[in-house]
Formats: structure tokens, sequence, C-alpha cells
């Protein structure tokens, strides 16, 4: 292959930058040109979706562990996993590949546990996200809320909760962090909750008719990235200490609350 095309999914909550970044060190490594989308309307195809892997779009992508899973699911699957995985600085993950949902209210707000927002109006990303809106439907029945609104992008939801628009939210641990590096004072219109999880990482994924060896190959440049000392400092401003080998049954426990859910009558937001 003389070019790879990397798309992402989870975009802004961690900077496109961050993607552009690793893809740009995996073209070096390979000594192959790249391109980098990103898709800011979800946090990956969704379960009978159009995806740009099966079109052929697409080679290299992340997204969320919900996607992943569906896409895995499509006969013949649509995508398989790059065995490597972020692990990001956060000294919850016990240096595992995992993050959390931080449940996230305003500075302002009365509520001490979760069961206080009963009644109240909670905002998610997008219905492919699991640490914004599949691991609270599985804390909730269909009458908890007043309200559920969809926001579009964590960074959006964490701005409603901020401005009181909303009584809450669940965030990606790691893109809350974030936005708090880039703006402290965000500490002082919001607080963490409750924290969700550990959640499995969300996964690097190939199109399935990507060549094993690529495959492999993509995976030993993301393993190696942390014992070049310049190339590690790069993705560190982003939070990831490196990326660890990681395979699919890190996503056993995911795929069977997905699949308990569908089992269950579907909740109408």
């Amino acid at each position: 292959m003389n070019r790879l095309r990397f798309i992402t999914y989870l975009a802004p909550a961690l900077p496109e930058e961050l993607f552009e970044l690793v893809a740009r060190l995996v073209g070096e490594r390979l000594g192959v040109a790249i391109s980098v989308v990103a898709d800011l309307r979800t946090s990956g195809p969704e379960r009978e979706g159009a995806d740009p892997f099966t079109s052929g779009e697409a080679d290299i992508g992340f997204l969320c562990a919900p996607p992943f899973l569906w896409l895995r699911d499509r006969r013949p699957p649509a995508v398989e996993l790059v065995e490597a995985a972020w692990l990001f600085d956060d000294p919850r993950t016990n240096n595992t590949p995992v993050y959390f949902s931080d449940v996230i209210v305003s500075r302002e707000s009365r509520a001490q546990t979760f069961a206080d927002l009963r009644g109240g109006v909670w905002t998610y990303n997008d219905v492919c996200s699991l640490s914004g809106f599949h691991c609270l439907l599985r804390r909730i029945d269909a009458h908890f809320f007043r309200e559920m609104r969809a926001s579009g992008a964590h960074h959006t939801s964490i701005d409603w909760v901020s401005r009181g628009y909303v009584d809450a939210a669940a965030i990606d641990s790691n893109g809350l962090r974030l936005a708090l590096l880039r703006d402290p004072t965000l500490a002082d219109r919001v607080r963490v909750l409750e924290s969700w999880g550990p959640h499995p990482i969300q996964p690097i994924v190939a199109r399935a008719s990507l060549p094993a060896e690529v495959r492999r190959a993509i995976a030993d440049v993301l393993l190696d990235l942390h014992t070049d000392r310049a190339a590690r400092a790069r993705p560190a401003a982003f939070g990831v200490r490196k990326l660890v080998p990681v395979d699919e049954s890190w996503y056993t426990a995911e795929r069977a609350a997905l699949d308990a859910a569908s089992r269950m009558d579907a909740l109408a937001f």
C-alpha cells in the first residue's frame, strides 16, 4: 500500500490533532502517505447505518466501542481490531486501557448523588457513545429524566451544563480532563458528581479487507511509539502515555451489556 486513509469519530472531545499526529507517525514509520478526516456528528457508524470501511473509503478508524462491536457483528464483518490501545494518563486506569464517564453538574447544583437528578434534564453527545449515552441507559428507567437532549458533542454537553441549560451529562473522562486544561475556569462552573466505569478504551480498527500484514505492521508501530523519546513526547501532550497490546476479548463485557440492552424494551429518546 502507498496510502492509508484514517477517520476519527472521537473529535473534538479528543482533539483532531492527536489523531493527525498518530496517523502521521504511522505514515512516517511505514513509508506511506496518509490522510485524516474527522466525522464530528457521531461517535461511530450507527448500528444499521452506512460505514466508510465497508464502502472502502477508510482504512483505519478511531471510534467508540458500541459502533466497533456493531461493525464486527455485520456479516461479513466490516472491521478488524488493530491490536493496540490507548493508555491515558489517569491514575484511575491502573495502567490498563480504560476510561470513565464523569457525570458533571453545575457548581450551583444541589445534587449530591445521581439519584438526586431524577426528574431533571440530561444531555448526551450521541446515541453511539458509550461514555455519554449507553452507560446511562443501564442506570435509569424510561421515566427517570423529564427530558433528554442530544447535544451532538461532549464539549457542547459541558457548555450546556456549565450554563445551566441542562442539569447533567456524562463526559468522556479524558475529554473532560483536556477541557479543564484548555480552560481552567471551567472548574469554577462545573463539578464531577460521580464517575462511572471503567469502560474499555475506544478501539482502533481497520477495514476488514485491509491485509492482515498491514494491520499488524500498524499495530507494531503504535506499540513501539513510546520507545522513541521524541515520538512519545508528542502524544503525551494530549494525555497519552503509550499504546498497549489488546485483543477483542477486552470488549467482551461491553458486548454482553449491549446484547442485554437489545433484549430489553427500547427506551425512546
